[in-house]
């Protein structure tokens, strides 16, 4: 049927008003999406630097990796670090930079992966300033030092690996014998503390055992010799949950009696945010080493930076998939800080932000000396 009868030809104006809601005026200095422009031949760091406009996650990574360039800028600045009047009543041990004392935070099944190697650098070359680690994320470490873990596949059957010896964490394999080697490591290692903590009176905590385990194991691709060596603390709330904990529990049968105070490591730990005059968190997962984390931070009033890498969402209520606006609630992030969280793997991004921030300035002042 035809409607040029239709005399009626104006367009509806209630129809007209929905669709076309006048715009207001976009800020001054709004960010443009747009991609990046592979007719030109781009460098990693000119790719990367074009991720805050792509949207979405990709704009989250590019504000990650703006936050720990500002993180790194105050870390390294020349301003004074603490009245001279508070000077005093510090620990030698806390007067160490404080100008941005960078907090690092992961969970086991990153030191299981390739991360570990990019975490090792950054201690190696005094990167950052305090590490919280997972049992897992401690154990992983030296394991690797004694033999190694391998690529697998997500979907080999728990049945037959475990006919075959082999633990699977995710697309990894990690033999039993590793564990085996790392008996067989540690045990006089604990036999000598238990001596030290009898003879000398020496009260063990996590960190202290962590730097003791760095020494130990004498291997500069371990993260934990480089934390001993450069005298960066190591916190590990849930010491016992993993290996490390196994390790313990057939010690404490063998040769019985050594104690392992995790009291004493947390005024040791709330202590680094405390008397830091600026603070940054990048937390890499969630669960424990989060939360520890945020929770010193709240003793400064929360913390300046914080940048999340994680999976997780928000809508069961859980702290790993807390948003960094819910920690401003709790105080553990400061109102007026810069924070972001980008959601995705940390084995995906982690070495995309490390490779434009740390490692990058890192080659920057090797090359102009």
């Amino acid at each position: 049927m035809s409607n040029t009868g239709n005399k009626n030809t104006e367009e509806p104006k209630g129809a007209l008003d929905a669709v076309f809601v006048e715009s207001v005026e976009m800020p001054e200095g709004s960010v443009l999406i747009q991609g990046p422009d592979f007719n030109k031949k781009l460098s990693l760091s000119e790719l990367l630097g074009a991720y805050k406009q792509i949207g979405y996650q990709g704009s989250s990574l590019g504000e990650a990796i703006e936050i720990i360039k500002e993180m790194r800028k105050w870390r390294l600045s020349d301003e004074p670090i603490l009245p001279d009047e508070t000077k005093e009543y510090l620990d030698p041990e806390v007067r160490k930079q404080t100008k941005c004392k960078i907090f690092l935070g992961f969970t086991s099944n990153l030191v299981s992966s390739g991360l570990r190697e990019i975490i090792r650098f950054l201690v190696q070359h005094k990167m950052v300033d305090v590490l919280v680690a997972t049992a897992g994320g401690v154990e992983e470490d030296f394991i690797k030092c004694l033999a190694p873990t391998y690529l697998g596949d997500f979907n080999l059957k728990g049945k037959e690996l475990r006919k075959q010896g082999l633990n699977r964490i995710g697309n990894l394999l990690v033999p039993n014998n590793n564990y085996c080697k790392f008996e067989d490591w540690i045990l006089p290692i604990f036999d000598a503390m238990l001596e030290e903590q009898k003879t000398k009176g020496i009260i063990w905590t996590p960190s202290k055992m962590i730097d003791r385990l760095g020494k130990e194991i004498n291997d500069e691709s371990s993260i934990y010799y480089w934390t001993w060596k450069n005298q960066i603390p190591v916190f590990c709330p849930a010491i016992t949950d993993g290996s490390l904990g196994d390790m313990i529990y057939f010690h404490s049968y063998k040769n019985p009696g050594l104690i392992v105070d995790i009291a004493a490591d947390i005024r040791a730990m709330n202590n680094q945010a405390v008397f830091a005059k600026k603070t940054g968190m990048i937390i890499l997962g969630g669960g424990v080493i989060k939360h520890h984390i945020c929770n010193a931070n709240l003793m400064r009033n929360g913390a300046d930076y914080a940048v999340y890498i994680n999976t997780a969402q928000e809508f069961d209520g859980s702290d790993a998939g807390a948003r960094p606006d819910e920690a401003v609630s709790w105080g553990k992030i400061r109102a007026d800080s810069k924070s972001c969280k980008v959601y995705a793997d940390a084995t995906l991004v982690f070495p995309l932000i490390v490779a434009e921030t740390f490692a990058k300035e890192y080659h920057e002042s090797s090359n102009s000396k």
